[in-house]
């Protein structure tokens, strides 16, 4: 196999004609079933929001250790350099890293039981900004699921009533220089699947981002940055019975400066109670998985990578 990942426009989809519209989901569909992966242009983020969120990322980050850790938040907030690791590895994935949910208002916490998220002081404007890159991908993941949805035999709008007030997580990631007395095979983050839905990734600040073709090679995954990369999850798999599958993928130590990397994935969930038994239009795909809740999947996989 060759080739790279497609780049689409989600401009064609909310703002363009029908045609515009069916090609793009279409593309989509064609894309996740091939890699697993697409990269998003012309999105509905803003690229000074994207910026912004980065350089605070950076100030969070540099902050010192010891503030950093008095913030730590089980799911939320701060987790320290070295605490998570591949489900298939006991070598500790060298990145620290900040976590933020939905808000858990009244109308939300009648559907799902949202912690409170934990938010710094500093550096300034942090809070205002995050909630506004979270808003702005969660809108992006539901956008994109209206665009499958037809192609998994579904209504358009069939996701919406089941992500709305899911726990989807926004993480801020700093892989830092590699230090000299990592643990041996330790990588910045090994090869992994996503749980959830989907995953929507500001373009990272820095090189490492590899997916693991069908052929067994490793091809890698860039693009400018301000334009977003998404990729399907584990829990997406099982309800469309890996009719869209969730590629193994993975950053890699740096080849060349032994510098900091940055990225923002916007982890896209549905709600803890949606049972993940395969979709109608999918069950003669291959033999399903056993049934099993959004919720439940949850927490057995966070177990395993450390963090349940």
């Amino acid at each position: 196999m060759s080739g790279s990942v497609p780049e689409l426009k989600l401009s064609d989809f909310t703002g363009g004609d029908a045609a515009a519209r069916a090609g793009f989901r279409e593309a989509l569909f064609a894309s996740l079933r091939r890699w697993g992966f697409v990269i998003l242009a012309d999105h509905n983020v803003p690229t000074d929001l994207l910026d912004r969120a980065y350089a605070l990322s950076a100030a969070l980050f540099d902050r010192p250790e010891a503030e950093k850790r008095s913030l730590a938040g089980g799911l939320r907030g701060y987790t320290p350099f070295g605490a998570e690791h591949a489900r298939d590895s006991q070598a500790p994935d060298l990145k620290e890293f900040w976590q933020i949910g939905r808000e858990p208002t009244p109308e939300a916490l009648a559907v799902e039981p949202l912690p409170p998220n934990v938010w710094p002081d500093q550096p300034e404007g942090f809070r205002e900004t995050f909630a506004g890159l979270y808003e702005g991908l969660d809108q992006t993941g539901r956008l994109l699921l209206s665009a499958l949805a037809p192609g998994l035999r579904l209504p358009e709008d069939w996701f919406e009533d089941r992500v709305r007030f899911g726990p989807s997580i926004l993480r801020l990631l700093h892989y830092p220089p590699v230090p000299a007395d990592a643990p041996p095979g330790a990588v910045r983050s090994a090869a992994h699947e996503d749980i959830n839905f989907l995953t929507i990734l500001v373009a990272a600040r820095g090189a490492g981002l590899q997916l693991l073709d069908r052929d067994g090679s490793w091809v890698a995954v860039e693009t400018e940055p301000g334009k977003l990369i998404v990729d399907s999850g584990d829990m997406l798999a099982r309800l469309t019975n890996g009719v869209i599958p969730a590629t193994t993928h993975r950053v890699v130590n740096p080849e060349g400066p032994n510098i900091s990397r940055y990225s923002m994935p916007f982890f896209l969930h549905p709600h803890s109670d949606l049972s993940l038994a395969a979709l109608p239009s999918c069950r003669d795909a291959r033999t399903p998985d056993p049934e099993i809740t959004a919720g439940d999947f949850l927490s057995q996989r966070l177990r395993e990578i450390g963090l349940g």
